[in-house]
């Protein structure tokens, strides 16, 4: 079992990035799917995260409306797009998934290795 985040960088405030989660050993459909973030000095937070109970997707107030999940179930892979990047979205960002359905970092059987992101100029 195995999740796989990339696409993380260096980017201008503004800017957009698309952050990719590959799963493996397992489907990611029938997990819930989510993204997190920790930035240095500060307790890791969630972004996204689509729950399997309901079928909703839910954002975090601050990346609310700048930020999209989704998910490719052919390539078992779930996405990140991030718009209009801000310096205070420079972090580390995870990706989960869990067999509970729910979402929260509780709720999270699941971690990948993590993909940095900087929104800097």
């Amino acid at each position: 079992v195995q999740l796989q985040a990339s696409g993380g960088g260096l980017v201008q405030p503004g800017g957009s990035l698309r952050l990719s989660c590959a799963a493996s050993g397992f489907t990611l459909n029938d997990h819930s799917n989510g993204w997190f973030r920790q930035a240095p000095g500060k307790e890791r937070e969630w972004v996204s995260c689509y729950s399997t109970f309901d079928g909703l997707t839910i954002y975090s107030d601050s990346v609310k409306g700048r930020f999209t999940f989704s998910r490719d179930n052919a390539k078992n892979t779930m996405f990140l797009q991030m718009t209009s990047l801000r310096p205070d979205d420079t972090a580390t960002y995870y990706c989960a998934a869990g067999a509970t359905g729910l979402c929260g970092a509780e709720g999270m059987d699941y971690w990948g290795k993590g993909t940095q992101v900087t929104v800097s100029s």
